[in-house]
């Protein structure tokens, strides 16, 4: 079987140029676009040439509404990008508690570590995300899993001079002893 012709050039640079609109929808939180795009056929976890996915950048952003409308449509929460990250650590990486929250409710993996390693949890400790760290611990992360080189996420805040978050997570060590 044949694969079929690809797209005139007319026909490629308007493909182009809907993809471009629905990041930028996606990037920009504009939900009813999105969603627009999403009932009008676009899959729900196209990704960019990045690997991004239309989740990742809604939840990256501090999108509520979008990650909320992009999970309900069925967009993957643990969908890494070509760099090994997934949403829910640009989550942390933030600092978006409600967006840390949905993915959680919808499937993310609370420990889902990136692929060099690290968690959510560590995502948190070295940005000083101290709400973070609580929320995620409620939510059942390992305050003592490791990375392949042994960093922990105090390791993690310790090495990036993350203060509030190094006492947090020593106090939660010496709570679990």
């Amino acid at each position: 079987m044949n694969d079929p012709l690809p797209p005139a050039d007319n026909e490629q640079d308007e493909l182009i140029a809907i993809a471009g609109r629905v990041f930028d929808a996606a990037r920009g939180g504009d939900t009813a676009t999105l969603g627009a795009f999403i009932d009008a056929g676009i899959p729900v976890d196209l990704t960019n040439d990045k690997g991004d996915s239309l989740l990742m950048l809604a939840s990256y952003h501090g999108h509520q509404n979008a990650t909320q409308l992009l999970l309900e449509r069925g967009a993957d929460p643990e969908r890494q990008n070509d760099r090994g990250q997934r949403p829910l650590a640009g989550a942390a990486f933030k600092g978006e508690m409600e967006i840390a929250r949905l993915l959680i409710d919808h499937g993310a993996a609370v420990d889902g570590a990136g692929d060099d390693g690290r968690t959510p949890l560590m995502v948190a400790a070295m940005f000083n995300r101290v709400a973070l760290i609580d929320f995620l611990i409620e939510r059942g992360a390992d305050p003592i899993a490791q990375r392949a080189d042994g960093m922990t996420a105090l390791g993690a805040a310790t090495a990036m001079g993350a203060t509030e978050a190094r006492a947090r997570l020593a106090e939660l060590q010496d709570q679990a002893s």
